[in-house]
């Protein structure tokens, strides 16, 4: 009964969120206090001990760093360079779009803050070229995901830390965290090469990027940002890999067991701030705050949940139900149904990654693959207009008439392509690894 009513503690968190506007972790959390006092008997300090105070530290502490880059105008500054390397191939552009939404969401801005500065500008090259909307906003949707999976970047340190979480090694969590990074850099590429060339086939024409000025050079501080930001990646990098290359050495595990990327990004963000590379307040300010909340507010009530033993029950189900070889598939199934009205950093990984561990210690079956297909399922269908890309996506929208035009195709085009390519991709992957 419990674990019924945890399973519709988060169902409803999810809903009043979105009929609201509300965060959905501010539900969450007085769902866990509720159910976790009042219904498991918990003490106040032992459902506030629920709060993952481990993921709310990384993530403050990297977004802090990286928001200097926002704030003096490095990652935007990149992003105008990198499109603008690209004029002369104007039939190439869904991949420009795409690769500078990669590199400069793998630098630190996360998601969400690529998507808010450069849905716009991919909209207008949209307007003005004749690319397709759908897939303009598929490459900047995929480009700005793929990047924050990166292993050092705001989604890839998300998935990492739920995977410590669930018990798994540092050194294993790296290794799935990476494979994720690498399938939906994969998937994108595929995807849009295939729309590319369908619709050269139809002989859809395009403007030329003669109209993209050349953008100023980067200043000072943006240039300092840049190698520091480098320098920080590959500070919180080197010392793991190095250790799955040389196991044994000694001196290699101790550096690697001293390296933590909260506490280095801490570090850095005093670096920058002696070197004035921007100003404190509007840094802390820029930070993710909702997503912070949302995501910490869920890790809650999912910590509920698991005192309540629903995890466990749901995943002897899934284990007992499913066919082994089906596993991986049906969780990627299950991600992409709950992307498209929620967010897979705030809702869906947080619910799906602590059932993996042990259905695939029991199955026999490779944990990379299932974390993988979770993650690239869930992503497929995150440009729905009801989950967080689309919506942002809708909302740089210049009119009303474009977002009305704009929504169906998000809805009944873009997703269903996603899903359709990420079922496929979770297919293959299941029988080739």
């Amino acid at each position: 009964m419990m674990s019924l009513l945890v399973v519709g503690a988060i169902v409803i968190s999810i809903v009043l969120g979105y009929r609201t506007k509300i965060n959905i972790g501010l539900f969450a959390i007085a769902f866990a206090y509720l159910l976790g006092c009042f219904g498991l008997g918990l003490s106040p300090r032992e459902v506030i001990a629920s709060w993952p105070l481990n993921i709310f530290f990384i993530i403050f502490s990297v977004c802090l760093f990286y928001s200097f880059a926002i704030v003096n105008g490095t990652l935007e500054k990149l992003a105008e360079h990198l499109m603008y390397r690209c004029r002369n191939f104007p039939h190439l552009l869904p991949f420009a779009i795409f690769f500078a939404a990669v590199v400069i969401s793998a630098l630190g801005a996360g998601y969400y803050t690529v998507l808010a500065f450069m849905a716009p500008l991919t909209l207008l090259l949209c307007a003005r070229t004749g690319l397709n909307l759908i897939i303009g906003a598929m490459a900047v949707n995929y480009g700005a995901l793929a990047g924050a999976n990166f292993v050092s970047s705001q989604s890839g340190i998300i998935f990492r830390s739920l995977m410590t979480q669930a018990g798994l090694s540092d050194s294993q969590a790296f290794i799935n965290s990476a494979g994720i990074f690498a399938s939906t850099l994969i998937v994108p590429v595929v995807v849009l090469g295939g729309l590319i060339l369908f619709n050269r086939r139809r002989g859809v024409a395009m403007a030329t990027l003669d109209h993209v000025e050349r953008p100023l050079p980067l200043n000072r501080e943006q240039k300092m940002t840049l190698w520091l930001t480098l320098l920080m990646m590959a500070t919180v990098l080197l010392p793991p890999i190095a250790s799955l290359v040389a196991p044994n050495n000694a001196a290699i595990a101790l550096l690697n067991s001293k390296v933590d990327i909260g506490l280095i990004a801490s570090v850095f963000s005093v670096i920058a701030l002696l070197l004035k590379l921007g100003d404190e307040r509007k840094a802390i300010a820029s930070l993710p705050w909702g997503t912070i909340i949302m995501i910490c507010g869920v890790g809650m009530l999912i910590s509920i949940a698991i005192k309540a033993g629903t995890i466990d029950m749901l995943g002897a189900w899934i284990g007992t139900s499913i066919p082994p070889v089906l596993i991986a598939v049906a969780f990627g199934v299950v991600a992409a149904c709950m992307s498209l009205f929620a967010s897979t950093l705030g809702v869906v990984t947080p619910a799906l990654f602590p059932l993996v561990p042990s259905i695939a210690a029991s199955l026999g079956i490779d944990p990379m693959v299932i974390f993988i297909a979770i993650v690239v399922g869930a992503q497929a269908t995150s440009i729905s207009p009801f989950s967080s890309g689309g919506s942002l996506i809708l909302g740089s929208c210049p009119g009303d008439e474009e977002r009305a035009g704009l929504l169906p195709k998000l809805l009944f085009r873009a997703a269903p392509l996603g899903f359709v390519a990420a079922l496929l991709f979770n297919l293959l992957l299941t029988f080739v690894l």
